[in-house]
């Protein structure tokens, strides 16, 4: 009987390095946004991909660089925190770039801070150099530091990528899978991108704002340019309340629809199609598929 496998993977590197385009290629068109964290030393999750019986988790880890604000420290500690906690960590280096004082400060890092961890490194970008300059910023990268495997990669157009996913499931510990196989289905996105929206609300209706409201993505449609249309519908329960999202002449829910749209967009990485309409439903807060869409129990509600 196959074992199942299940581990944490944290892609580092400067910025820029291609680390999003490596996790949406790896994660591929069911990629989930998870916000919720499995323990309190986990890094935001970021997307979850399944090869055949692994489940590789790829924890958030922002671009290593020289810090100098406050909010740049806090970034490049989150991302060593992501690495020191995760199972396996692949370092990534743009082959036209080579070896950069930033790459050779993180790899000073991760002498320091990966001791008896599983290190891979994956040169991107590969289609920018020559195969000779390659093999040489290979062997000099090696030389370095001890990686157990190296990966010639284009993220960006695929190449070497599903070596580098194969062998990343082959590695991940035995045991149970550490979330529901649906979890990479689009749903948490969905909430996600409803809970933007809703704040957007809050923040433009503020006192108006009438409290028994919910928003819900009623539709998603990934679209070959790369864009995506999003389709919602905001619930509330009486007449009046539809006319306050509204607004005079509409400027409201055009607003609040501006906002989110931008919101969205820079959370997904992507451009965003945003449709909003407003439905009076006056008996939402009763109704359990309501309460499911939200991702609550609808039992909880009677307590």
């Amino acid at each position: 009987m196959t074992r199942k496998r299940a581990g944490f993977v944290a892609l580092i590197g400067e910025p820029n390095a291609g680390k999003s385009t490596l996790l949406n290629r790896m994660v591929g068109a069911k990629i989930s946004i998870v916000t919720h964290k499995v323990q309190t030393t986990r890094a935001r999750i970021r997307g979850v991909a399944i090869e055949g019986d692994s489940q590789i988790v790829f924890v958030d880890t922002p671009g290593l660089f020289r810090p100098r604000r406050r909010l740049d420290r806090a970034m490049v500690a989150a991302a060593w925190t992501g690495a020191a906690d995760a199972d396996v960590v692949v370092l990534m280096v743009e082959a036209h770039r080579g070896i950069t004082k930033g790459v050779k400060a993180i790899l000073d890092g991760l002498r320091e801070r990966a001791q008896g961890r599983t290190v891979a490194l994956a040169i991107n970008k590969i289609d920018r150099v020559e195969a000779p300059a390659l093999l040489l910023l290979t062997k000099e990268l090696n030389d370095l530091y001890p990686f157990v495997e190296t990966f010639l990669i284009s993220a960006e157009k695929g190449h070497g990528v599903e070596d580098l996913r194969r062998w990343l499931a082959e590695v991940m510990p035995e045991g149970e899978w550490l979330y529901p196989e649906d979890q990479i289905a689009d749903l948490p996105l969905r909430m996600i991108a409803a809970e933007l929206t809703r704040e957007k609300l809050t923040l433009r209706l503020h006192q108006e704002l009438p409290y028994q409201l919910t928003v819900e993505t009623e539709g998603w449609e990934d679209r070959k340019d790369g864009s995506v249309r999003i389709d919602q519908v905001i619930y509330v329960a009486r007449d009046g309340h539809k006319g306050i999202i509204l607004g005079k002449k509409g400027e409201t829910i055009k607003a609040v629809s501006q906002s989110a749209r931008a919101e969205i967009g820079e959370f997904l990485d992507r451009t965003v199609h945003l449709f909003l309409q407003v439905k009076v439903r006056p008996n939402w807060l009763n109704e359990s598929e309501r309460y499911t869409e939200m991702g609550l129990d609808f039992s909880d509600g009677n307590a």
